[in-house]
């Protein structure tokens, strides 16, 4: 996902972008996962697991072919929409729940073993984000988040909004003792192809951290 209108990055924001994004512009079948889950979470015993800001549905898709038990939740009904169709075309359509929730908001009152992010963009603060969500991890399991690193490049070859990129120091470092143990912690830069087939230099923030099972009861360092 990938705003780049400087405005609130709220319902009504991700509702419009969604909308103007047709069926043709996704691809057949949808996009491809994005490559850093599909890197992080191959070497993971399947579980539960939560897509928060799942879009379109890429991930949670790849996700239940995996043979994961999975959650997508997203703020927009019309995304929503669209990752059932995906899971509807892949024979998944049962295999997924979808939930349209304000993540910032939302309090789900269960945990799962695996809570993943990739370029989910809320309204307020991206560490906020990460850290909210890292409260839903269970213990032993798994967070995983892919983010867009400072001073870069979206798929749409804009650069990205302020606010919506992070360091890998300041990620890092929601988790680094306590609670958890950091097992990827890099930043990366490959090139992606954006939806109107144009090659893009993406800049991005990869960490993946497992909350330890003797302390679970936290959440990540303030």
């Amino acid at each position: 996902m990938s705003p780049h209108e400087n405005r609130p990055l709220d319902g009504r924001y991700w509702e419009e972008h969604w909308q103007s994004i047709g069926e043709d512009a996704l691809g057949e079948g949808g996009e491809a996962a994005n490559p850093y889950v599909v890197s992080e979470t191959s070497g993971l015993g399947c579980g539960t697991a939560l897509d928060a800001g799942c879009g379109a549905g890429a991930e949670a898709v790849w996700l239940a072919e995996q043979g994961w038990d999975v959650t997508g939740a997203d703020i927009s009904p019309t995304a929503l929409a669209k990752a059932r169709r995906r899971a509807e075309a892949a024979g998944l359509g049962s295999a997924v729940r979808w939930v349209e929730a304000d993540l910032m908001a939302w309090e789900p009152g269960e945990r799962w073993d695996l809570v993943m992010t990739s370029y989910a963009h809320p309204p307020g603060s991206q560490i906020d984000f990460y850290r909210r969500i890292s409260r839903w991890v269970a213990p032993g399991g798994t967070l995983l988040v892919v983010g867009h690193l400072h001073g870069s490049g979206v798929m749409s070859g804009d650069e990205a909004p302020e606010g919506t990129t992070v360091s890998l120091e300041h990620v890092a470092g929601l988790f680094d003792g306590g609670d958890w143990t950091i097992e990827t912690a890099r930043q990366n830069v490959r090139t992606a192809t954006a939806r109107d087939g144009s090659a893009v230099e993406m800049r991005d923030v990869v960490v993946r951290a497992r909350r330890l099972r003797q302390r679970g009861g936290g959440p990540a360092r303030e």
